[in-house]
């Protein structure tokens, strides 16, 4: 098995009975127990069951791609990692969707989203899934006398912790289940944003020194902990009132002075099948693993890869996928940020194909075809249409180094946390606190852009325009643009239009209430004591 094994994935599934989400909301976990001398038999260091909780973000089941843990939620569509892309970024300006799966057109065009659509079901589903999970082998750690217990305990922490990061992010509010809480049948109260945020941050300041610097790769370590305090921190203003952008600030640096972590030379290499061996390793901090024979998944980044191609107007080999699924695009507002030969913004196809920026070149338009047919459209005119908008090749099964043969399920791991941007939310956090250096957040955006042969900026470019800019054609498809447009005071209302935004051609404002997601309707029915966010 590739890297960090899950070898005792479907074992110990069969030893543990987890609640299925929302329907059980009202109770604990139950278990089935194992003894000491059974369970250390079978893993004598506890990483099939601790396995099993990373794959839970990228995987839907234990048994292929054709499981699922949470019950009642379709297979293919509900994993943890597609979740977070159609939340993040099909909401926002970046990627759009054609396909129009009963709920998805909602999320592509930013309009008529209600607590019915199932794609909010789904990442809730996926939060009360995980975190459950995390307390029950918590519990289970605490029986037993192995040496490395408190690293166990602090990763399935930080797992807990990075679910419930999702459900603050996303929903607001939920319920809050820890591994201490008494059995009972009584429905949990509902907890508020601030409590969930004071939660989760408690638990990564606990947790940040018992875990090494290093582990492996795919693990949860010391920086990966102080990378979601960084987020925690970075989004604090929004999530509580009270912004905390001097200690995003700080952990930014621990992670840039300790972690040892250094930028790719080659973006691509960041994103092709090989990732997990090329120098990408060592810029990226935390990565969702992926692997076309062991853990296959139609939510982790073969939703990416695949989607994002199609034979029709593109060779989907030369990208190492066997299979295109027509279904991702961006928009003018995501391409039209970079810049042309000439300095100015993009506005035709051959001029992003032109640009020196590395990253405008992974976007397809096939403007030099003689067939107008399989040649993509710079305007968006319809979303459901393949050939409106350019898809982004960015993500690739095919590797970096060497040769690979093409899959129907990617081989490419998703890089949840990179230093890349790390450089960017320093440069932020330096302008809005006042705190930390302008010289070195301008040498931190200045490297990101030069890896890419982008143009150095200067001291006066370093705007938090420009940030919020260079985040977009950094972070491409990545699952961070929505979180940023709401703390931009960019997502709801009218400031910034994008393409289809309130399901308009040119967009239109939304309301503001569509910084949060709706409670989806099952959870409330799970649980009376949960409350409908405002304006739904």
């Amino acid at each position: 098995m590739k890297k960090f094994s899950l070898t005792n994935f479907g074992l110990f599934c069969s030893f543990l009975l987890l609640i299925g989400c929302t329907n059980d909301l009202n109770t604990d976990p139950k278990d089935q127990n194992l003894t000491e001398e059974q369970l250390l038999e079978v893993d004598p260091t506890l990483a099939g069951l601790v396995s099993k909780v990373y794959g839970s973000f990228a995987l839907s089941g234990a048994s292929g791609p054709g499981s699922t843990d949470t019950p009642g939620d379709d297979a293919g569509e509900s994993p943890f990692l597609r979740g977070i892309i159609n939340l993040q970024d099909f909401t926002a300006d970046d990627m759009k969707n054609r396909w129009g799966d009963n709920g998805l057109d909602q999320l592509t065009t930013t309009s008529d989203w209600d607590e019915n659509n199932k794609f909010f079901r789904y990442l809730y589903n996926r939060v009360y899934y995980t975190v459950p999970q995390c307390n029950l082998l918590i519990n289970q750690v605490n029986q037993y006398d192995i040496s490395n217990k408190e690293q166990v305990k602090s990763e399935l922490r930080f797992l807990r912790s990075l679910a419930y990061f999702y459900l603050i992010d996303c929903f607001g509010k939920g319920v809050l289940l820890r591994e201490t809480d008494p059995v009972t049948s009584d429905p949990k109260p509902e907890s508020s944003r601030l409590q969930l945020f004071n939660f989760v941050e408690s638990e990564l300041l606990d947790i940040e020194d018992k875990l090494p610097n290093r582990i492996s790769y795919g693990r949860a370590n010391k920086n990966v902990v102080r990378m979601l305090l960084a987020k925690l921190y970075l989004n604090a203003e929004v999530y509580t009132g009270s912004p905390k952008y001097d200690k995003a600030l700080q952990y930014c640096e621990k992670i840039i002075n300790e972690g040892g972590y250094q930028l790719a030379p080659n973006f691509v290499s960041l994103f092709s099948g090989d990732n997990d061996v090329s120098t990408a390793k060592d810029e990226i901090i935390y990565a969702l693993i992926a692997d076309p024979l062991n853990s296959q998944s139609y939510g982790n980044t073969t939703y990416l890869v695949n989607g994002s191609l199609n034979n029709d107007t593109m060779v989907i080999n030369d990208f190492g996928a066997s299979e295109g699924w027509a279904g991702h695009r961006a928009t003018k507002a995501w391409y039209g940020k970079f810049t042309n030969a000439s300095g100015g913004l993009v506005t035709t196809a051959d001029q992003l194909a032109n640009s020196s920026d590395d990253r405008a070149k992974l976007f397809w338009s096939n403007y030099l075809s003689t067939d107008p047919t399989k040649v993509h459209n710079f305007e968006m005119n319809d979303y459901k249409k393949w050939i409106d908008g350019f898809p982004s090749t960015k993500f690739r099964n095919s590797n970096f180094i060497g040769t690979s043969s093409p899959t129907g399920f990617s081989n490419t791991d998703f890089p949840l946390y990179r230093l890349a941007d790390v450089y960017l939310m320093y440069a932020e956090c330096a302008l809005r606190s006042g705190t930390g250096s302008t010289t070195l957040a301008l040498q931190y955006v200045n490297a990101v852009r030069n890896r890419s042969n982008a143009a150095s900026i200067t001291l006066s470019d370093l705007t938090l325009d420009f940030i919020l800019d260079e985040r977009a054609r950094e972070l491409n498809f990545e699952g961070h643009r929505r979180t940023d447009l709401v703390r931009y005071g960019r997502f709801g209302g009218g400031s910034y239009i994008w393409p289809w935004k309130g399901g308009v051609k040119d967009g239109t404002a939304i309301p503001t209430y569509y910084n949060l997601f709706p409670i989806p309707l099952s959870a409330r029915g799970a649980n009376p004591n949960l409350t409908q966010n405002d304006g739904y």
